[in-house]
C-alpha cells in the first residue's frame, strides 16, 4: 500500500470539507435540513427571485449541490461532480448579483 503524502492528504480535506458544505446547502433545499426552507419553500423563494416555474428550479439548485457535493466529497465523477456543483453556484451568483 502506498503511503499518502501531505499533498494527498491535503486534496482529500479540501474535497471532504467542499463537498460536506455543498450537501448540505443542497440538503436544506431538498429536505428541510440544517434550517433550510425545504423544497417547497425553497421553490417560494425561487419564484420570487425570478425562477419560474420555482419547483423544478428549487429541485434542480438542491440536486446540483447534494448530487455534486456527495460525489465530490467520495471522490467519484469528480468532472460532473464540479460541473453540477458549479452550474448551481453560477445561479445562485446570479441571483445575488
Amino acid at each position: 500500500m502506498a503511503c499518502l503524502n501531505r499533498k494527498d492528504l491535503g486534496l482529500l480535506a479540501l474535497r471532504l470539507g467542499t463537498g460536506g458544505v455543498l450537501f448540505a446547502h443542497g440538503s436544506q433545499k431538498l429536505f428541510g435540513w440544517f434550517g433550510g426552507g425545504g423544497l417547497q419553500g425553497t421553490a417560494k423563494a425561487m419564484e420570487s427571485m425570478g425562477f419560474h416555474p420555482g419547483g423544478q428550479a428549487a429541485l434542480a439548485a438542491g440536486l446540483g449541490e447534494a448530487g455534486g457535493g456527495v460525489l465530490l466529497a467520495l471522490g467519484a465523477a469528480t468532472p460532473l461532480a464540479g460541473a453540477s456543483a458549479a452550474g448551481a453556484m453560477a445561479g445562485a451568483v446570479s441571483v445575488h448579483r
